[in-house]
């Protein structure tokens, strides 16, 4: 039996992740670890992301995270998310963005994803402050930089997407951005099969608006796809539906993309979408392909029916969203 590690979170986080557990044991056999992460955890450890917490991570199959609230002024307080993608070495974040029924937005049938570097770039977390000045060190590696455009290309061969853009922006931080444009058309030449283009960051925020039906898979590095995929996570109905995973070489943690949302805790108004499609993507991860087909196909149905949140157009309740998804699989 798959063992996966559960970390609730902050605000909303506590709610969302019961929702998913009751989604996921009406549809497979697991075995449920708790681990706590996040600002409530600092306020009762004195740690965002105690030691017992990455250990446990290191013995489960994957891991399911909501959201935690990161304050920024709290003198050495690091996000609990941040760090852990850093401990576990999860470098690829996926983003998928796929149209849903009956969600007022200017377009349907979209279908693409943004690959994001998540170890390096501008979140490498060396800064500093000197006198009336701060600097942050970007980083940008070879192999940070081949293997985010390697595992882009390979996902995009998985899913039978025909183009990878790739996004930089060489024109100006001509040393860091150039090094990874050079290092991504290197390993583009390894998929001849699969089309590639690469563009500059701002034009790409600006054909996300305009036309993002352009886009199959987009592959960018840590700043850029961070900012980029909130835009994107727009044209599907807002954060609230949008999935993600975080990989690496021998872990996997999965969540939704908007944050803990503090003033909604415990209102049971929250949209449950991008933590229930996340959920669906660590099923497939641990080998429970009908179970994710199953959970995703519900959610859908869910919209089609129209029984959806406020914040896409609804007036259903969080918990009468899931229990409707519940009854379809």
């Amino acid at each position: 039996m798959k063992k996966i590690l559960y970390i609730e979170g902050d605000g909303v986080g506590p709610e969302l992740i019961a929702h998913a557990k009751s989604a996921v044991d009406s549809l497979a056999k697991v075995e449920w670890v708790r681990g706590e992460a996040g600002f409530a955890t600092f306020q009762k450890t004195g740690s965002p992301l105690p030691q017992e917490t990455i250990d446990s991570a290191k013995k489960c199959d994957a891991i399911l995270f909501c959201a935690v609230t990161s304050p920024p002024n709290i003198l050495n307080y690091k996000s609990a998310i941040v760090a852990l993608r850093k401990e576990l070495d999860l470098y690829a974040n996926l983003r998928p963005f796929v149209s849903l029924p009956n969600v007022p937005v200017p377009y349907s049938a979209l279908n693409f994803a943004i690959v994001r570097e998540n170890t390096e770039g501008m979140y490498s977390g060396l800064e500093k402050r000197e006198g009336d000045a701060a600097y942050a060190t970007r980083v940008i590696t070879k192999k940070g930089s081949e293997r985010i455009v390697r595992f882009a290309f390979e996902y995009a061969r998985k899913k039978k997407f025909q183009k990878v853009t790739i996004v930089h922006k060489a024109n100006v931080l001509r040393i860091s951005d150039g090094f990874f444009l050079e290092l991504a058309r290197n390993v583009a030449k390894e998929f001849p099969e699969i089309g590639c283009e690469d563009a500059i960051v701002d034009s790409v925020a600006m054909r996300l608006v305009k036309n993002p039906q352009e886009f199959q898979v987009i592959v960018t590095t840590n700043l850029f796809g961070d900012i980029l995929s909130d835009e994107a996570s727009a044209l599907i109905g807002g954060l609230g539906v949008a999935p993600s995973a975080n990989y690496g070489d021998k872990y996997a943690l999965f969540e939704p993309v908007h944050g803990s949302a503090p003033k909604y805790t415990n209102m049971d108004v929250v949209n449950p979408t991008g933590m229930l499609l996340s959920t669906a993507m660590m099923l497939e991860h641990i080998g429970e392909k009908k179970a994710a087909d199953k959970l995703s196909s519900a959610v859908k149905k869910c919209y089609e029916l129209g029984i959806k949140t406020k914040d896409v157009g609804g007036s259903a309740k969080t918990s009468e969203m899931v229990e409707k998804i519940i009854s379809l699989f």
